[in-house]
């Protein structure tokens, strides 16, 4: 798993990857912007006009509670352009990842792997559903973990823990169905649980690096490619016939 890393590492600023890691570094930049500037005005708005209206959905009885989630919440808005940037970078490089996940895995395909069976592009539809669903999953652990980071970094661990599963079984996935159908995928996932975690753990740490992070979808998916090489092994009768004719 580390060697699957380190060779993730080096191919990052290879030649062939320049142009995909650039083009990926700007998306990245441009969403994590536009949604973390989204984010604090929405965080502002709760601390504001929105304890009012959710004191008047639920009742008077929900005062005091209601002002201290307020209170947590107007710090945490006050903050939001910057821990906003930094917890939302594992949904806005899901996305990034939906869109870059071929050329990733061709370049190391075919730098590794030449005498093997190349793995078929995804629709472009199916990655980026998969790359929606992921961000929507880790925006919701984001907003499940806020109000928890005041709490001696309760919610930073919980945000890493679910960053490294959330993250893992996306790129894993990613890549196994560039061989495999999405439910054999899927499966696959499910058989390497602990591996896959484990190798997410990867990811979420390379993730949680400012600047550096604006990369992960370049490296997340060339590590992928190797941790399915390694579970799946140079077998290609597994390359179902229907996806090799697509």
């Amino acid at each position: 798993m580390l060697d699957a890393a380190i060779k993730a590492l080096s191919q990052m600023i290879s030649p062939p990857m320049r142009s995909i890691l650039w083009r990926s570094v700007g998306l990245a930049l441009v969403l994590i912007t536009v949604l973390a500037i989204g984010l604090q005005r929405l965080l502002s708005w709760f601390a504001t006009s929105g304890e009012v209206w959710l004191e008047g959905l639920l009742g008077p009885g929900w005062h005091t509670s209601l002002e201290v989630l307020s209170w947590i919440v107007s710090i945490a808005a006050g903050l939001g352009v910057v821990f906003g940037g930094v917890f939302l970078m594992p949904a806005i490089t899901s996305l990034v990842a939906s869109l870059f996940v071929d050329d990733v895995a061709d370049i190391v395909e075919r730098e590794h792997y030449p005498a093997e069976q190349p793995g078929l592009a995804l629709p472009f539809s199916q990655a980026i559903f998969e790359g929606i669903k992921t961000a929507l999953l880790t925006i919701l652990v984001y907003l499940i973990a806020l109000p928890l980071v005041l709490f001696a970094g309760a919610g930073f661990l919980i945000f890493f823990v679910a960053a490294a599963w959330l993250l893992g079984r996306e790129y894993f996935e990613l890549a196994a169905m560039r061989f495999r159908s999405p439910e054999e995928a899927k499966a696959m996932r499910r058989n390497n649980a602990a591996t896959i975690f484990t190798a997410g753990l990867f990811i979420a740490a390379f993730v949680s690096i400012p600047i550096v992070n604006l990369a992960t979808p370049i490296f997340g998916m060339a590590f992928m490619v190797h941790m399915h090489k390694r579970l799946s092994g140079p077998r290609p009768e597994l390359i179902e016939p229907a996806r090799q004719m697509r």
